[in-house]
């Protein structure tokens, strides 16, 4: 790792709690409307295929933003709240600009800023990403990702474009993602892949492994990687 300059995040979650953000501002809007963790997860569950679209060429880029706000309406009309007018839609599709960090976060990237250039690599738009870094003042150095390219991960442009913009070579940059799929395309782009356990990311539905044996690094926090990294 002594060659690594630049350390790369995928954001939800890996840096920011997805789920019981979206739950809560669900909760806000609508209350008792509809079941708020459903919501998230049926929410989540299209973020994948929304992409898809996109990845597949089948329509030209658009911001997850936009995806968020068609896949909205179908999330509305399963849960039976079909009324909901558009303004209040809108709203929601803002709940993804106001998910909190994972609390080890934002120590974890204090102690990292100082030895490493820090950046989202992220599916969120640049918008987003800039609305989530002011709420909780995540230090990034630059924000890339998706909208940067017009790609959506595991698309080989969004990996490829961290090290070219920061002037590096791709060993040199570190991706950070608590989710293993993440982590092996950004590999074949001959980035450092470094695992973060999230058991949390959805709410216990799920059980993540606990490592990735072939990421280069294997933590529970962003303390620890710090940690692992010899930050300070």
């Amino acid at each position: 790792m002594e060659d690594v300059a630049a350390l790369v995040f995928d954001v939800f979650g890996t840096v920011v709690d997805w789920r019981s953000g979206v739950a809560r501002e669900v909760t806000r809007l609508l209350g008792d409307r509809v079941d708020a963790e459903r919501f998230a997860d049926d929410w989540r569950s299209r973020y994948s295929p929304s992409m898809d679209e996109v990845r597949s060429g089948r329509r030209p880029y658009v911001t997850l933003d936009v995806l968020h706000r068609e896949s909205v309406d179908d999330v509305l009309a399963a849960q039976g709240a079909d009324d909901v007018p558009a303004e209040l839609r809108d709203e929601l599709v803002l709940a993804w600009h106001r998910l909190d960090p994972w609390p080890d976060v934002v120590p974890g990237l204090r102690r990292l800023s100082a030895r490493y250039v820090l950046a989202p690599l992220s599916n969120g738009g640049v918008a987003l990403q800039v609305a989530l870094a002011r709420r909780s003042g995540l230090p990034w150095d630059a924000v890339l990702g998706a909208e940067v390219v017009g790609h959506y991960k595991p698309d080989a442009e969004v990996y490829d474009s961290a090290p070219r913009l920061l002037g590096l070579e791709p060993a040199q940059v570190l991706m950070v993602a608590a989710h293993t799929s993440d982590l092996a395309a950004a590999r074949q782009r001959g980035l450092r892949t470094a695992y973060v356990h999230r058991p949390a990311e959805s709410g216990g539905r799920r059980t993540p492994p606990a490592t990735d044996p072939a990421a280069d690094l294997t933590v529970t926090s962003f303390g620890e990687l710090a940690d692992r990294l010899g930050a300070t």
